[in-house]
């Protein structure tokens, strides 16, 4: 009787500080901001956070702009025929496939999370319990990924259209070390050192990305002993659809100003970042030359020597993504006549006005091949996901929410953004589902052994120096089980993959039903991660 009494007496105490009745003296800006209520300081957080993650949206188109450029650096190779002397020039990208997908794009579209678990870290640097905000936003938003994510990719092609997997051998190495981060990870928690984490722990997690991209690189070149024996299916000659991106200049004293169409309209802010497979814009195809080189070909590497060679211009581009900042009606808007849609488009321009003004300063992607505008996007990601650790303290604060349950939820969410991005543009533009489901793979990947070894690496390597303790993880026990019950969702969501390849011949698109019961599946096992996990770290069951 005396322990029902005590029961209940908890799970009161328990109610109360969810529904917010103990007060939160922490703030965001002004002490003022504790003279307020709690439920409308709890709303006032949410709509920034809300905020927050559309000025993360908004950066992503700029990031995945300056990405692209990138991963189409090429470098020019000038052989000698020996049959005719003549000098043959080919024009090869620098980045390999396989290494782009897990490096510039699993670990781009992932920095927020990376970012805002580092972020957690060194703010808990010096406290003998690791931060739990960041892995738990990084083991929410590998859920988020696999499951939302397929979901989407999985209805996005036309009816009928069928999407697979070309390199089934990179895709099973990359699933691989996608599984067992997740295994490495349950290892450390409770096997090996229960609850804490050791020097060597971190650092061995961090090492083994590098393991990582060396075993994907060697599937993807078939090196012996290293590399599963399947053939890969041959990719198409055009990787990318030609209507998805296209160029054309526009008249100028210098013929050089550039400017890149992205395919509709409403989609042009967003970038297709899967131009790296596409062999028809720089291709492998040799071209032999007399002596110079006929630059009359569009081609991504003339434009951006051009530039590069103008300054003048790039000062005209960077200056009209301020003009562009401030538009806040297109000429197709304009053309509408509905007054409502035109309403409504421009109350949402007028609500990014102040996103898309300050990540104008970002330099234009076609300086030093997009390097400085994909440093830079970086730079504002991080201090995006800074503010947004600060409201999540606040919002768990003020309403008594476990921080977990955020993480699992609202900020897996908002910083898969990114994710749901790039893998929804390769579900539709691409001819394969290689990229779209490699981003999925890979970033989970990348969560792990960069997203929390990284974190915890520092954490622990501090640890050790100042106090020679290792580094303890609170609610080590919720995290565990949260990474049982992904873990075993994820084997059936890989299952009906694998399902739909021997039925279907492909992984997405397909018949539209059976996408859409596809999607559906996904979501219900979403919705089992978030539910037990959330009632297990906030102690329910």
């Amino acid at each position: 009787m005396a322990s029902a009494h005590k029961q209940i007496v908890e799970n009161i105490a328990g109610v109360s500080n969810i529904l917010g009745l103990e007060k939160c003296e922490s703030y965001l800006l002004f002490p003022g901001e504790t003279a307020l209520g709690d439920g409308f300081r709890a709303l006032i957080y949410f709509l920034g956070l809300a905020y927050c993650f559309i000025g993360l949206s908004a950066i992503t188109a700029r990031f995945f702009r300056s990405m692209e450029n990138v991963v189409k650096q090429t470098r020019k190779v000038v052989e000698i025929d020996p049959s005719t002397n003549a000098e043959i020039v080919r024009y090869e990208k620098v980045w390999n496939y396989t290494i782009a997908d897990i490096t510039l794009l699993a670990f781009g579209t992932s920095f927020p999370q990376i970012s805002l678990a580092t972020i957690d870290a060194l703010r808990n640097i010096g406290d003998l319990y690791a931060g739990g905000l960041g892995p738990a936003t990084l083991v929410g938003s590998a859920a988020f990924d696999l499951f939302p994510i397929h979901a989407v990719c999985v209805v996005v092609p036309k009816a009928g259209e069928l999407k697979k997997i070309s390199d089934i051998g990179v895709w099973l190495v990359e699933l691989f070390w996608s599984f067992w981060a997740y295994i490495w990870l349950y290892i450390i928690l409770e096997v090996w050192t229960p609850n804490v984490v050791t020097l060597w722990e971190a650092l061995l997690t961090v090492l083994q990305f590098g393991l990582l991209l060396i075993h994907a690189y060697a599937q993807d070149k078939r090196w012996p002993y290293l590399s599963l024996p399947l053939e890969r299916t041959e990719r198409p000659e055009d990787w990318v659809p030609v209507e998805a991106t296209s160029c054309k200049y526009e008249g100028n004293a210098y013929n050089v100003y550039s400017e890149i169409n992205f395919g509709e309209d409403e989609t042009r802010d967003i970038v297709d970042i899967f131009s790296i497979h596409s062999t028809s814009e720089t291709g492998q195809a040799y071209q032999k030359v007399p002596g110079t080189y006929d630059g009359a070909e569009c081609s991504n590497n003339d434009i951006q020597n051009k530039i590069s060679l103008e300054d003048s211009h790039v000062l005209k581009l960077w200056k009209q993504q301020f003009v562009d900042a401030l538009t806040l009606e297109s000429t197709e808007s304009r053309k509408l006549n509905n007054v409502y849609l035109r309403l409504a488009r421009v109350s949402w321009q007028l609500l990014l006005v102040p996103w898309r003004l300050l990540f104008a300063f970002v330099p234009p992607s076609q300086i030093v091949h997009g390097w400085i505008a994909f440093i830079c996007s970086l730079l504002f990601i991080s201090g995006i996901a800074y503010i947004v650790t600060e409201l999540t303290d606040l919002i768990s604060c003020v309403t008594g929410i476990n921080a977990y349950v955020i993480a699992f939820t609202a900020l897996a969410g908002g910083t898969s953004w990114p994710d749901l991005v790039a893998s929804k543009i390769a579900a539709e533009r691409q001819t394969t589902a290689d990229s779209a489901i490699a981003n999925i793979t890979c970033s989970n990947s990348v969560n792990i052994y960069v997203g929390i070894g990284i974190p915890w690496l520092i954490d622990a390597a501090y640890n050790f120096i100042a106090y020679r303790e290792p580094l303890r993880i609170q609610n080590a026990e919720g995290l565990s089980f949260s990474l049982l019950v992904f873990f075993s969702t994820s084997v059936g969501c890989i299952a009906v993959l694998v399902f739909r390849r021997l039925t279907l011949g492909a992984e997405l698109g397909g018949p539209r039903h059976w996408a859409w019961i596809t999607c559906v599946y996904f979501m219900l096992l979403w919705i089992i991660f978030v539910v037990l996990s959330s009632l297990k770290v906030s102690g329910i069951i």
